[in-house]
């Protein structure tokens, strides 16, 4: 219950925030263009509270999965409610007489209205259209330009390069002919890739070859990796096809001794430093698991240094629900923040929103040659389920990336010339502008309520994906 309300706030606090935000875009631009805007709205539903400023209904509804801007002509098939015309002069009039009342403007009023939306240009309709996706791609400019001039983390000491610290016997990198300690070049044709990028485009080619380049030595080897079919999975790790990269330097520190497992019972002690586990020099325990799960529980001969002395100590792993432990905790590497100067601070946000768009044009690429299938795209409960574990780590870079992300891939998803989205209105105002009158309003009616239609079925599917992943109908499962 506690992990369900810590992910339900970060969701609605992080998702509200990305898409009042993109609302707000269109609300400045539209003002700016002279459009009458009815209501600024912070979620969906029935009207919980707010106010009234100006023509503008300023409120927050019952459903806080975002919000909505709506604008005079937006829909002219809806009439509109609106004050009396005959505005300050009449009120002035009737200055402590009854209320004028609001009446409704029909369809044929909102064509000639000069504030509605329909009565501007289309230019004006376009830029209106464009705004929200701008700030929401701003917003992720801003927001890592922030981290990075003033947050930064950096681990205090690092690995400089892609290093593979080891390869499973057998497994798909190993038939690859990958080794361990080879660094790696080049990873489906991106140079010089970090660990992060690598997991990446592994997801994206799931049950695909990948070229890789490594460096072995002083040669440069060009191989062939098979992705395994189980990196269309949430849990998926490097590991399941037989990678564990090397991430720290050092030796694995021991912490959190577990009282009666196998590492208290072979004789470790908290801060002992573990220099190599059967020869193999070992950084990290991801790497120490994935060795302990090839090895099935083989007794397992440590090298450890305690006081300044080299120890040799045999300890047996034990199963614990199907995987091979040794029952101890382990020191994370110390970070340390490292501001950057204003001019590398920009360099990187645009580095990072150039690497997180190109990201996103294969997942759709992806999607669309059907390397990818659309049961592995995230919905609001999987965005959920992370932005409540990102709430609970105490680095900030996971929140701002995140954050970052999702905003920048609102703003990009809202740009597809798809009905609906806004690029959809600006693609057909472009046809408008080219075929020099206005579609018919019959035709834009049918186009956008086929396109609801496809969205909303859409939607339910990534959805029933995202509940599927949390295990509530594996009692329906054989």
């Amino acid at each position: 219950m506690h992990q369900f309300l810590i992910s339900a706030v970060a969701f609605i606090v992080l998702v509200g925030l990305i898409v009042v935000l993109h609302e707000l875009g269109h609300f400045v631009v539209a003002k700016l263009c002279g459009v009458r805007v009815e209501a600024f709205s912070f979620g969906f539903g029935p009207r919980l509270f707010g106010f009234k400023y100006g023509e503008t209904d300023y409120k927050v509804c019952l459903l806080p999965l975002g919000g909505f801007v709506k604008m005079t002509g937006e829909n002219p098939s809806e009439p509109v409610t609106l004050p009396n015309p005959s505005g300050a002069q009449l009120l002035e009039e009737n200055q402590g007489k009854e209320t004028v009342p609001a009446r409704e403007e029909s369809a044929d009023e909102i064509a000639s209205d000069p504030a509605a939306l329909t009565s501007k240009p289309r230019w004006q309709r376009m830029l209106i259209g464009v705004a929200g996706p701008t700030v929401n791609i701003l917003f992720t400019l801003f927001l890592m330009f922030f981290y990075y001039a003033f947050i930064n983390e950096v681990p205090s000491v690092t690995v400089k390069d892609t290093t593979v610290e080891w390869v499973t016997p057998g497994s798909d990198a190993a038939t690859a002919g990958l080794q361990t300690g080879d660094i790696v070049l080049v990873f489906d044709g991106v140079n010089h890739p970090e660990w992060e990028t690598v997991f990446e485009h592994t997801k994206l080619n799931a049950n695909q070859m990948v070229p890789v380049t490594v460096q072995r030595g002083n040669s440069t080897i060009p191989l062939s990796l098979h992705v395994p079919a189980s990196a269309k999975s949430e849990t998926f790790d490097l590991s399941e096809m037989g990678i564990s990269p090397e991430l720290l330097p050092g030796p694995i520190q021991v912490a959190d001794l577990q009282p009666g497992k196998p590492a208290e019972q072979a004789g470790l002690q908290n801060g002992d430093s573990i220099e190599s586990v059967d020869g193999h020099a070992f950084h990290s325990v991801p790497t120490l698991l994935a060795y302990m799960q090839w090895e099935k529980g083989k007794p397992l001969t440590l090298e450890v240094q305690r006081n300044g002395a080299t120890l040799q100590i045999v300890a047996k792993p034990t199963d614990a629900d199907g995987t091979w432990k040794l029952g101890f905790g382990w020191v994370p590497p110390p970070y340390r923040d490292a501001p950057m100067s204003f001019a590398a601070a920009g360099e990187h946000s645009l580095l990072f929103l150039r690497s997180k768009s190109l990201l996103v044009a294969e997942v759709l690429k992806g999607l669309f040659t059907h390397r990818l299938s659309v049961s592995q795209l995230m919905g609001p409960v999987g965005i959920a389920q992370v932005a409540g574990e990102a709430a609970q780590m105490h680095d900030w870079q996971v929140k701002f990336d995140l954050a970052s992300e999702i905003s920048l891939q609102l703003g990009i998803l809202n740009l597809m010339p798809f009905p609906i989205l806004d690029g959809g209105m600006i693609l057909l105002l472009l046809i408008e502008s080219l075929i020099r009158h206005d579609i018919s309003m019959v035709i834009k009616e049918r186009i956008y309520t086929a396109a609801f239609v496809v969205l909303i079925a859409f939607f339910a599917f990534v959805l029933f994906n995202d509940v599927s992943r949390l295990g509530l109908f594996t009692h329906l499962k054989p």
